[in-house]
């Protein structure tokens, strides 16, 4: 155990020895690969907080949601429920949408927001299309804007292995031309070289491990807030089908 704790403390002194023995392309990729760390690391933080906010909004909405006695209660209540969770802008949207195809057939909408004992207006198919497709087209762009900058990570985790292996085999093949050139196969020799080179690959390692896991996770997240979303869509369209249709 304290072999193992002793080789994690010297790991930041070899890492170092190494970079220095690296050439000048070594040293340009372990830079640019410690740039990506930080952006992947950044860009996943910040990804996580957003779901996670997002999460939270929407539980809160459609625990309020299914609360109320009438589809579109929430809609007129000053106290938006859920704030700018997925969910609230798709139930926003959809009912904006019913509006105005009532509107647009000298259809009474106070009527429709109405939750007392007063008469519900009737709901043609085309009404509840609206809506349907309203929500549907919804659910697509907040799932659009969940996945934004997933791509990127993606690329992170994929590339950052290849581009630290390219260092090695640069690293290494300049490491054997020198040995070559200079007539010396001492270890000695080559072994400073043969180190730098092979830091490229740990760092983009390093670089990717934690970018794959993030990328993982996210997805997992993203994936049951669109199924969520998907579902409450089909839960607004189908309540005001049991409400206002004949």
């Amino acid at each position: 155990m304290f072999g193992s704790l002793l080789n994690m403390l010297s790991f930041p002194v070899v890492a170092g020895f190494g970079f220095g023995q690296s050439n000048l392309s070594g040293k340009v990729i372990v830079l640019v690969l410690v740039v990506g760390s930080i952006w992947a690391w950044s860009l996943m933080l910040t990804k996580f907080k957003e779901l996670r906010s997002a999460d939270i909004l929407s539980d809160s909405f459609i625990m309020a949601y299914r609360g109320e006695s009438h589809p579109v209660a929430l809609f007129q209540n000053e106290n938006k429920v859920g704030g700018n969770s997925p969910l609230r802008i798709i139930y926003d949207q959809s009912c904006s949408a019913l509006g105005a195809s009532l509107e647009a057939s000298s259809g009474n909408v106070d009527d429709l927001f109405d939750g007392g004992g007063s008469p519900r207006i009737t709901l043609s198919e085309r009404h509840i299309n609206s809506v349907r497709g309203t929500a549907e087209r919804t659910v697509a762009d907040q799932a659009l804007l969940l996945e934004n900058h997933m791509g990127l990570l993606a690329t992170a985790a994929s590339t950052a292995p290849f581009l630290g292996l390219l260092g090695t085999v640069w690293g290494v093949m300049e490491a054997f031309g020198s040995m070559g050139s200079s007539g010396s196969a001492l270890l000695a020799d080559v072994a400073p070289g043969i180190s730098g080179a092979l830091l490229t690959t740990v760092v983009g390692l390093l670089v990717a491990l934690p970018s794959s896991i993030g990328y993982n996770l996210l997805s997992d997240r993203i994936r049951r807030l669109t199924v969520m979303m998907d579902n409450f869509a089909q839960e607004l369209v189908g309540d005001l089908e049991r409400v206002h249709l004949p």
